[in-house]
């Protein structure tokens, strides 16, 4: 073989083996619901986390996305932002978005909203 082409493999599959630790260092840990220990309401909101709110914020990494960590939020007394964490609070920037992120009150039922309310309780 081609002693250029020889580099460029190597180079090529070292750069892939690089990529490859570098996305997986971003990857958050994925415990299952039974792990968890989640109630079917939890689960429920859970599955509406990572539909809505995944893209955005981390539940089980103190590491930042377009949005805050959601780790240990009720865990707090107040979210980044200075508000309460309380829930009504919560729901409050859930339904109606605050800053950059986007109100879900157009596309949250009430149920929704508290089984999202319930997951985001549990982490």
């Amino acid at each position: 073989m081609n002693r250029h082409v020889m580099i460029l493999c190597f180079c090529l599959g070292a750069a892939v083996c690089i990529l490859s630790v570098l996305l997986g260092c971003d990857n958050e840990p994925n415990p299952s619901d039974a792990e968890l220990g989640l109630n079917p309401t939890q689960i429920a909101g859970r599955q509406l986390f990572n539909r809505y709110c995944a893209n955005c914020h981390t539940a089980y990494s103190s590491s930042k996305r377009n949005g805050p960590t959601l780790q240990g939020l009720f865990k707090k007394p107040f979210m980044p932002s200075g508000t309460p964490a309380n829930d009504e609070r919560v729901r409050d920037v859930i339904m109606l978005g605050r800053s950059k992120m986007p109100g879900f009150g157009r596309v949250l039922s009430q149920e929704q909203a508290d089984a999202l309310l319930a997951y985001l309780r549990t982490l």
